[in-house]
């Protein structure tokens, strides 16, 4: 039999009074929570699963806490793996709250992003200003209170505490966002902020230890040994050196042995005896320049700063260079001719001309002239401007550079180049140069050039959860914190690739720029995080160096 058609069920004027009471018993009995919709950033094509997600926007809405005597749930458990926090939190939203006020700009994303915007999902969070905590959204119960005058006013929000598990939040909400900073699996990036170039000097000499050969390379060290020249040279300077190691297949051998000063005064090649450092069967001898003058000694005047691998040296070549002047017209912006002012020796092939840029190139109304020359019997003999370029001014004249490097110069009998290598030290400085070759045929000290720093001054200012790149290796990172001022990147690893040393880092978003000294890739942050003392520990326990404990099949 039908209902009563003489009685109301539920008019529409009863259902938005009793709608407009729940609201107005919210705003009075309730507490304001933020509403953190889930964005799906990446998602699995074949079996559909949720790869990575993304918090960006978030929602103020009233809620009334049904739990009010305290967190419901198992509460705090004691787990093998360590402590498990288990609280739940149910919250009672208003449906038409929601549905006005959230629900159009969810309509507003794409699809792919958010599936449903007409009610709250599984899987979003909710962060409850009391506690300062995120709550996952585990079920949404629609139908409770039941139909009351034949519809239902609110949502029933039950959830528990969010398991970080590397999603984004960014919120813009310091008192959200600060909750994740030191959660899921975070590295260390130290950073250099300012470098500098080093320099160094040259002293040259006659009758030095031009260089030195590893005979036979030994075994068994644990140190690094000491080197020592003997039969000291009647007149000069004794020679020193230092031994350098190397580790292949466990066992540890002298690789080379580096010059620190080639002596002066020899007439022979003195013995060299190789003491300490626990090794045995090693060997070295060494030859010696009598007739022509060579780098004997190179000295550090500026340490430079910022040095987070070992700077390419170069040391100029023994023989003199071609040098030129160049020329503007008066009134013009052009070179009008370049000027040879001495042709060099030995050129065994045309060295590349470099003219400056004019001042003007950098605000884009410049252009740098270009020029080639031309040898003659190893001699520079003419210039030929290839570009006159434009910009420059007879106040300025732009310097005019001749290659004078060795991969332009002939080698004789008489004639090679030094070569030396740089050590660095902690504090990111060139501490020392060493020398690999004395070379000979020097008339005068030699200019020593030190390979710039990765960075001369780093820029910006990293931002919250974006993503910084290595200019070299390609790793990637998502920034948990940035600090100017030890310039220590927290961050949260985007792909397997671990950052170089030296490489830029470089920010998606604000474009900073700093380079990479040293990468920690272990997480000093959690202190839940025992797996390497339970690896070590199981190690003590289970030898698996001589056979496998567990039999072989």
């Amino acid at each position: 039999m039908a209902l009563n058609p003489f009685f109301l069920q539920g008019a529409q004027s009863e259902q938005r009074l009793v709608q407009e009471l729940i609201n107005e018993q919210l705003r009075m009995y309730g507490v304001d929570v933020t509403y953190l919709p889930r964005k799906v950033v990446n998602r699995d094509s074949i079996f559909r699963e949720v790869q990575s997600s993304k918090f960006d926007d978030s929602y103020t809405l009233e809620a009334y806490v049904n739990t009010y005597e305290g967190y419901s749930g198992q509460g705090d458990i004691m787990t093998k793996f360590g402590l498990s926090i288990k609280d739940e939190l149910t919250l009672t939203i208003s449906r038409e709250r929601f549905e006005d006020f959230i629900s159009p700009f969810l309509e507003s994303e794409t699809d792919s992003q958010i599936t449903i915007s007409n009610r709250p999902r599984e899987g979003d969070l909710i962060y409850f200003p009391l506690g300062q905590r995120l709550f996952e959204v585990k079920f949404v119960e629609h139908e409770d209170p039941f139909y009351q005058l034949g519809k239902n006013y609110v949502y029933l929000l039950k959830c528990e505490l969010f398991e970080y598990e590397d999603e984004v939040i960014d919120t813009s909400i310091d008192a959200i966002d600060s909750q994740v900073e030191d959660e899921g699996y975070i590295t260390t990036l130290k950073l250099i902020g300012v470098g500098k170039t080093a320099t160094a000097s040259a002293a040259i000499g006659s009758k030095y230890v031009r260089e030195v050969f590893v005979d036979n390379d030994g075994t068994g060290f644990t140190s690094a040994p000491i080197i020592t020249f003997g039969a000291s040279p009647v007149s000069g300077g004794t020679a020193t050196a230092v031994g350098i190691l190397t580790t292949v297949g466990g066992q540890t051998s002298l690789k080379e042995i580096q010059v620190t000063n080639a002596g002066v005064g020899y007439t022979e090649a003195p013995l060299i005896q190789i003491t300490g450092g626990g090794g045995t069967g090693v060997a070295a001898t060494c030859s010696v320049e009598t007739t022509n003058k060579g780098v004997v000694s190179i000295v550090v005047d500026d340490s430079g700063l910022g040095y987070v691998s070992i700077p390419t040296v170069t040391i100029a070549y023994p023989t003199a260079g071609a040098a030129a002047t160049a020329t503007v017209g008066v009134g013009s912006t052009t070179i009008s001719a370049i000027t040879l002012s001495t042709g060099g020796v030995n050129y065994s092939s045309a060295p590349p001309v470099t003219i400056a840029a004019p001042s003007t190139v950098g605000v884009g109304i410049g252009s740098t002239a270009t020029a080639t020359a031309s040898i003659t019997a190893g001699v520079v003999t003419s210039i030929t401007i290839t570009s006159v370029g434009y910009g420059y001014t007879s106040t300025a004249i732009p310097s005019v550079t001749i290659d004078n490097s060795s991969q332009y110069k002939v080698s004789t009998d008489s004639i090679a180049n030094a070569s030396a290598v740089a050590t660095i030290t902690s504090g990111n400085i060139v501490s020392s140069l060493r020398i690999i070759n004395s070379g000979e045929g020097y008339i005068t000290a030699p200019t020593v050039t030190i390979a710039d720093p990765p960075l001369i001054a780093g820029i910006g200012t990293y931002l919250f959860n974006e993503e910084v790149t290595g200019s070299t290796s390609g790793a990637k990172g998502r920034v948990k914190n940035w600090d100017a001022v030890t310039n220590t990147l927290k961050i949260d690893k985007t792909n397997d690739t671990p950052f170089k040393n030296g490489e830029l880092v470089v920010g998606a978003t604000s474009s900073a720029t700093f380079a990479a000294d040293t990468y920690d890739s272990d997480d000093i942050y959690d202190k839940y995080n025992t797996g390497d003392e339970f690896e070590t520990e199981a190690s003590k326990i289970l030898d698996f160096t001589q056979s496998n404990p567990f039999g072989t099949y």
